[in-house]
């Protein structure tokens, strides 16, 4: 037998208030609603629980060793419950976000100092990984993709930048040796340094656009690394004067502002529109990652969700 969690608040609440409109005001629920789940729970019980008149309602035996029992126990689910206000109040627990190497060396380190200073109770997990895997098959509450990478049925919230660049550079010393290319396709007679991704896809072509013009190149080169992992190599390389480099403007900054690395057809460097954080809207949020996502989207960057998809 197992009495409804609401007939047990019922008869606990009238037995404390020694009558059913006392208890009716207190609760908020009418007293013929309270009468029938005390008389509902009389009849799952077997046993008369409260003595009725009409001044007044007082518990039976059965109904005071009840409310002994009682009482705390339903102290304890409320506080039960209170736990969980508490972690959609002031969420506490893990926030484990699935990045491309990318997102989590440009985009996040702007954002996530300061929401760990916001929500001390949150521990954060990043996995980076360009394999671009199922984030919720592979454990985690949310990923950062790029709009082309997005996966259906998700809800996508724009994080960090929102247009960026690819910028092609080279050495110095490069250049002095073989040339600044002129266009695009000069850069066929030169050594690029090329990526490929963890699927075994290469990152190529390279794309450039100009005045609406867009100009897409299959480089060569006798370098290939793969994305993400070994990023940092191919930069190096290209600052040691090995070749060309294609990869993210921002990725490259510290090299022009040092001077290891000159912008090579920066009026042909291509715009696109920056990553999004993106989660499943089929389940309810986790209070770590609710907070995130109301960090991120109160951030000057940051705009409404936008659904991928729908069914």
């Amino acid at each position: 037998m197992k009495p409804d969690l609401g007939d047990l608040n019922a008869f606990l609440a009238v037995a404390q208030s020694r009558g059913f409109r006392e208890a009716a005001r207190s609760s908020g629920s009418s007293a013929s609603a309270l009468s029938e789940a005390v008389r509902r729970l009389e009849t799952r019980l077997g046993v008369r629980l409260l003595h009725r008149t009409t001044r007044s309602v007082t518990p039976t035996e059965a109904g005071g060793r009840l409310i002994e029992r009682l009482a705390p126990a339903l102290g304890e689910v409320q506080a039960a419950l209170d736990v969980v206000n508490d972690l959609r109040d002031a969420p506490t627990g893990t926030l484990r976000l699935n990045v491309p190497v990318s997102a989590a060396r440009l985009v996040l380190p702007a954002i996530l100092p300061d929401f760990l200073a916001a929500h001390p109770g949150i521990q954060l997990e990043i996995i980076a990984d360009d394999s671009f895997v199922d984030v919720l098959a592979s454990g985690c509450d949310a990923g950062i993709r790029y709009d082309e990478r997005l996966e259906q049925d998700m809800i996508a919230v724009p994080i960090g930048p929102r247009i960026q660049r690819f910028a092609t550079a080279a050495a110095p010393s490069y250049l002095a040796r073989h040339g600044r290319p002129q266009h695009p396709r000069d850069l066929l007679g030169h050594a690029c340094l090329r990526g490929r991704f963890a699927s075994g896809a290469l990152t190529s072509p390279w794309e450039f656009e100009r005045a609406g013009e867009i100009v897409r190149v299959e480089p060569q080169g006798r370098v290939i690394v793969q994305v993400g992992a070994a990023t940092d190599l191919v930069v190096d390389m290209a600052a040691a004067g090995a070749g060309i480099v294609h990869l993210f403007e921002d990725w490259l900054r510290p090299r022009f502002d040092d001077g290891t690395l000159e912008p090579v057809l920066k009026d042909w460097w291509q715009p696109f529109s920056g990553p999004f954080l993106y989660y499943s809207g089929r389940r309810l949020v986790p209070p770590p990652l609710r907070a995130f996502i109301d960090f991120v989207k109160a951030q000057p960057t940051a705009s409404p969700e936008d659904p991928v998809a729908s069914d």
